[in-house]
């Protein structure tokens, strides 16, 4: 039986179909070829294997008029060590390939470090020459996402770094990104990656976010039933957003200040005054960047290339 994990993850890889190669280009460094569009295609291939196969996602990149199919990626969440996928991720690889007619490759998804080894290793096929190696992208392989823009303009990007960072000093940073990204997703979208990325996050972060909580706006689905409520006046809207900002920039100034005492910096009372009272929400999320490197909290403060 799949586990709320293991579907929440594939959740992400159906709902944003270029994910899949945007983690083969961007975070694995493999080239993809040029695309026009990404599509999530039928993954049961019960039709051509006799036994039951089904992959977990499978997305064709698509090119040309008419479009072609480029290259598949077939998308499997793996969560632990199970020892018949060496037999059966092949499958998926060839099949694919001979459904759509195209380079095929096999990314393996997992947030557990030992289990990415477990994944990457070569599946010797028993035939001379013939042996797959799966791409994985583990916790390490994850983007950290703590930029406003970057999450608004790729949700599923950022959930995925919550549940891949969510219990590192970054946790708090990607939150706080994560909630600039909320505005813009739907009902479903929006009450499912609350939840993950709220699971996912450490004590400190929850902390963080709860904290932007206290405008009036409830915990988890409740949250994204009071945001999108039908019916709801357009003053009562506008002043929830106004109230989401007002927390966003209490929670990304939090998230500046736990970076700086998890590092034991002392931080002066100037700084944490000029954190507190900041109504930028691009200079905290650069602050909050700084806050990873710097060895003097007053160096917040000096312009960059000062």
């Amino acid at each position: 039986m799949p586990s709320v994990t293991h579907e929440a993850l594939v959740e992400l890889f159906k709902n944003r179909p270029t994910l899949a190669a945007e983690m083969l280009h961007d975070a694995l460094g493999h080239p993809v070829p040029a695309f026009t569009e990404a599509r999530v295609e039928a993954s049961d291939l019960t039709e051509i294997v006799p036994s039951d196969r089904r992959a977990d996602v499978i997305v064709v990149l698509l090119v040309g008029e008419p479009q072609g199919p480029a290259m598949a990626i077939v998308v499997e969440v793996q969560l632990g060590v199970d020892p018949d996928k060496p037999y059966v991720w092949p499958v998926y690889v060839t099949q694919t390939r001979a459904r759509h007619r195209c380079p095929t490759w096999l990314l393996a998804v997992t947030v557990d470090a030992e289990i990415a080894r477990w994944c990457a290793r070569s599946i010797d096929m028993g035939h001379p020459g013939l042996t797959l190696t799966p791409l994985v992208l583990g916790p390490a392989g994850v983007p950290v996402v703590t930029d406003a823009e970057q999450a608004k303009a790729a949700p599923e990007v950022v959930v995925l770094s919550a549940m891949a960072h969510g219990q590192s000093e970054a946790a708090e940073g990607i939150g706080v990104a994560f909630l600039a990204a909320l505005a813009g997703l739907d009902e479903e979208r929006r009450t499912l990656y609350w939840d993950l990325v709220l699971s996912s996050m450490n004590e400190a972060a929850r902390r963080t976010l709860e904290a932007m909580m206290k405008s009036g706006y409830e915990y988890q689905s409740e949250f994204a039933r009071s945001y999108v409520a039908k019916g709801m006046e357009k003053g009562i809207e506008k002043g929830r957003e106004e109230g989401l900002r007002e927390g966003l920039l209490k929670a990304k100034a939090q998230a500046v200040l736990a970076f700086l005492e998890a590092r034991g910096l002392d931080i002066p009372a100037e700084v944490r005054e000029r954190v507190l009272a900041s109504t930028d929400i691009a200079e905290l999320d650069g602050w909050v960047r700084r806050a990873a490197v710097i060895n003097d909290a007053r160096e917040l403060l000096v312009p960059t290339g000062s």
